[in-house]
């Protein structure tokens, strides 16, 4: 029962003093600066990814200004257009469409400087105009796309060639390497699959927030127009 007892407080003697020297030896560690692991990651992949997040931030920027643009519509817009239609004020109504700069007003003008015209052709013209908008609007979402898919594909690229560098390294050294150089050279390879994700993931949220707001402003332009041939097909 003595002999347990003894064991039992060496073992728990020697425990402590293990952790003890883990703590002292993790007081001298140097900290990992993400700046330095940035740099050293890699700068044949780092650069690329750089570019894209570049590319990434600028469309995301410029696209949510011009689509948030694109969706602001006066709310009398469509009546105006209808009390104008009402009263035979064709002109008046082409020039309220242009004082509106969005592809609501253009759509709507365009169908004003049909009427006259078989329904069909309103509808059709009407529609070819709310395709190039909607195409307008969705300008650089493959772009942004793209470097969604391609940044944590070009990241793993970086880890995979980081691997292959190390392992030479292992296998042309003659004396081994040390595991505190392997450990080292390993996580430089996977800070280039962090910085793809990263930077995909960032990419990918997006474009989805885009694509969202874009659905929007096309619901708003179907509605509009569907209002606008039933507003024509009504009996005078």
């Amino acid at each position: 029962m003595n002999l347990l007892i003894w064991l039992q407080l060496t073992v728990a003697g020697d425990s402590t003093n293990v952790a003890t020297d883990l703590l002292v030896e993790g007081e001298g560690t140097k900290t990992i600066n993400i700046l330095e692991m940035i740099v050293n990651g890699g700068w044949y992949i780092m650069i690329p990814l750089a570019i894209l997040s570049i590319i990434a931030v600028y469309i995301f920027i410029e696209r949510f200004i011009a689509i948030t643009k694109a969706s602001r519509i006066e709310k009398d817009f469509m009546n105006r257009i209808k009390d104008y239609i009402f009263e035979g004020k064709m002109e008046t109504a082409i020039d309220l469409c242009k004082q509106n700069d969005n592809p609501l007003s253009r759509m709507i003008g365009k169908g004003v400087s049909r009427i006259g015209k078989p329904t069909s052709e309103i509808s059709a013209s009407i529609e070819n105009v709310g395709k190039l908008e909607i195409f307008k609007m969705e300008r650089g979402l493959n772009t942004l796309a793209t470097v969604a898919g391609a940044a944590p594909m070009i990241g793993f690229l970086g880890t995979v060639i980081g691997m292959i560098v190390t392992f030479h390294q292992m296998m042309i050294s003659a004396n081994g390497v040390e595991i505190q150089k392997l450990s080292g050279g390993i996580m430089q390879a996977m800070v280039t699959t962090v910085a793809g994700l990263i930077i995909g993931i960032i990419a990918y949220i997006a474009y989805n927030t885009l694509v969202s707001k874009v659905d929007k402003v096309v619901h708003t332009l179907e509605a509009a127009s569907e209002d606008f041939i039933d507003l024509l097909e009504e009996p005078a």
